[in-house]
């Protein structure tokens, strides 16, 4: 079949095979400890539940506006005012099919052919692909691991080109943890204003952040960052709602007006219950989502304290999200082959760091509960005694 180049050119998800043949063990009565989720194991909240059940009962199973429904985006609208201190109108504001979503549409909508996108290294697995796509250009900046992996003005502006058109900044970061600091947002706004250069803020793990941290909306910081900011955010880690597929993000009106052309001619709107049951999220008190970063603080803080003692693997301390990007270079492993032996001879899943762009590293997700946490690290640390 002669498939289109966009598609052909694509690379495949690093994390896929392991998933699989995690899923191929578990199959065969083996007891796997799988440290690769990108989800909480937290159930939906009840009362997110029981807004999407009265949804169906009561027959919202229609189109919507393909952008999202008016109360869906004045809850945004407050949200966003609220907790991030940015004013934005509802026609500013997409809904979009998962925070996933409103990436890929935003890069479709701003890259042409040869422009080029910055982003630090490690990234997420899917922001170069996305910018494949688009027929960008991705350029990489490796984050020192003495800065938290986050990348400064300074390494920006060297990296900086006339095709350059796009920033995307995670903060708090997957797969790292790293959050960004007034300070370094303010440095990196001034820089993308006076060279002219976009801001995609991957806000998703926005409320898992610890040790007292604040997060900051880099978009808030002046209004001048603000015309050239996208702020991307959603339900799916803040409320354990990844299947529900509900992202959201606002931007310049100019850039949202043609997402909602995008999402006219391709998904339409996102599914109308899961829209009422994010404005349920969005407008109900956080005590629920604080108590599980709380508890994500407790396996955090254990799970690091174990890899303190296991020579072989070192870490840089995770401010937020949810993950623990481990170093493990001394054991003399590229990445693939740690984890498919890891599984193979100890039924341990973690992700390869290989699909973040850093070969030597894994990524163990502590979504996983105190007991299953022990037990897999348990495994982890008598496995690369023997090897």
């Amino acid at each position: 079949m002669l498939l289109s180049n966009r598609v052909r050119d694509l690379s495949p998800s690093s994390t896929l095979r392991i998933t699989a043949l995690a899923n191929k063990l578990r199959l065969e009565g083996l007891d796997v400890v799988s440290f690769g989720a990108g989800e909480p194991d937290f159930d939906t909240p009840d009362f997110i539940k029981a807004s999407a059940i009265e949804a169906i009962r009561s027959g919202f199973t229609k189109y919507t506006p393909s952008t999202g429904t008016p109360e869906l985006k004045k809850a945004i609208q407050e949200k966003f005012k609220k907790e991030n201190n940015l004013q934005y109108s509802p026609e500013q504001i997409i809904v979009c099919s998962g925070a996933k979503h409103c990436l890929f549409n935003i890069i479709l909508a701003l890259i042409n052919e040869g422009d080029e996108v910055i982003m630090g290294l490690p990234y997420w697995v899917s922001y170069p692909e996305m910018v494949k796509l688009a027929g960008g250009v991705s350029r990489f900046i490796q984050g020192r691991k003495e800065n938290s992996f986050k990348i400064t003005a300074k390494e920006i502006k060297e990296a900086l080109r006339a095709q350059t058109k796009l920033l995307i900044l995670n903060s708090p970061s997957n797969p790292t943890g790293a959050v960004y600091d007034r300070q370094e947002l303010e440095d990196i706004a001034d820089l993308c204003v006076a060279r002219n250069i976009y801001v995609i803020s991957d806000e998703i793990y926005e409320k898992l952040i610890y040790d007292g941290l604040k997060h900051i909306s880099i978009a808030s910081l002046n209004s001048e960052i603000y015309k050239r900011a996208f702020t991307v955010n959603g339900v799916s880690k803040a409320y354990s709602m990844t299947g529900w597929r509900i992202g959201y993000f606002a931007g310049p009106l100019e850039l949202a007006e043609a997402v909602k052309n995008l999402q006219d001619h391709s998904t339409s709107n996102p599914c109308s219950i899961s829209q009422k049951a994010a404005l349920s999220a969005l407008t109900y008190p956080d005590e629920w989502t604080k108590k599980m970063r709380e508890e994500f603080q407790v396996r955090r803080d254990y799970l690091i304290n174990r890899i303190d003692k296991i020579p072989s693997l070192s870490y840089v301390r995770p401010a937020g999200a949810f993950y623990l990007f481990c170093d493990i270079s001394k054991t003399g492993l590229k990445s693939q082959d740690f984890s498919t032996r890891l599984l193979n001879e100890a039924q341990v899943a973690v992700i390869p760091g290989d699909g973040f762009g850093c070969d030597e590293y894994i990524r163990l997700s502590f979504t996983l509960n105190l007991d299953t946490i022990k037990k897999g690290i348990d495994k982890l640390e008598s496995w690369l005694k023997k090897i």
